[in-house]
């Protein structure tokens, strides 16, 4: 999208060390007397990182005193676990709220990816450029999902409360059966429904008389040889890792890390 916008997107990447977090001085690093805005997400697809309060507030303070915008993607505000909070960027820095878009929407806290509710919030004049283009590229979102998309904003949390349940269920386990595999490096993410290993051990090495030498020649192997279906790092810009999904049931998961377990022996 950034490079359809006439874009240059910077990467800048933290591994399994750092707990999928980025620093400030990696940050600085990184910026340029081009660079206009911060992209910024947590939790966070495809690792589950969740930045602590001071981190957030530390980056926020940052892209303010440089001038920067900052796009935040809430969209997994809610699935947080083990007592992590996801605070909003604008809240805990409001000096940057002149300068800051808040993306969210109802496909994950809700389960409702099908319907294709999402919004903006940001400054009166941004949201106003941003409803001009939309209009133009789909026109407007159906009655019937904009109905349900009240519905789910309007009650109450429960149901999310107990899907957490289960998801928090599904973390461990899904982190507890990679770990157990040789050549697996797993941290325990803290929000989303997601895990993203490191699988930089089992590259080079033969399985079912096949070697893979990049995650995305992994992934491609894990499917013709366990049926399973992962995300290459590559798809993400950080080679040597897989985004697996744990928004899947019990018996599915295991079946599936099982596969695994049993392609990598």
């Amino acid at each position: 999208m950034i490079r359809l916008a006439g874009g240059v997107p910077v990467e800048v990447l933290a591994d399994e060390t750092q707990g999928y977090l980025v620093t400030v001085d990696q940050l600085e690093a990184a910026v340029t007397s081009r660079t206009k805005a911060l992209l910024f997400c947590s939790p966070s697809n495809p690792t589950g990182a969740v930045y602590p309060r001071e981190q957030v507030e530390a980056i926020g303070r940052w892209a303010d005193e440089r001038g920067l915008w900052v796009v935040t993607d809430e969209i997994y505000e809610h699935l947080t676990y083990d007592g992590a909070e996801a605070p909003s960027m604008p809240v805990v820095v409001p000096s940057l709220q002149d300068r800051c878009v808040i993306v969210n929407g109802v496909a994950k806290t809700y389960a409702m990816t099908g319907w294709r509710v999402g919004w903006l919030v940001g400054p009166a004049d941004v949201v106003k450029a941003a409803t001009n283009l939309q209009s133009h590229a789909t026109s407007n979102v159906g009655n019937v999902s904009q109905r349900a998309a009240l519905a789910a904003l309007e009650g109450d949390l429960s149901a999310v409360e107990e899907m957490k349940v289960a998801f928090d269920r599904r973390r461990r386990t899904i982190v507890q059966l990679l770990n157990e595999i040789s050549g697996v490096v797993c941290p325990e993410p803290k929000g989303a429904f997601y895990v993203y290993p490191s699988v930089k051990g089992l590259l080079g090495r033969e399985v079912a008389g096949t070697t893979a030498a990049t995650s995305a020649e992994l992934a491609e192997l894990i499917l013709e040889k366990a049926e399973v279906a992962v995300v290459p790092g590559e798809a993400f810009g950080s080679p040597g890792y897989l985004r697996l999904s744990y928004a899947l049931g019990d018996d599915d998961l295991v079946e599936g890390i099982t596969r695994l377990q049993k392609l990598f022996a």
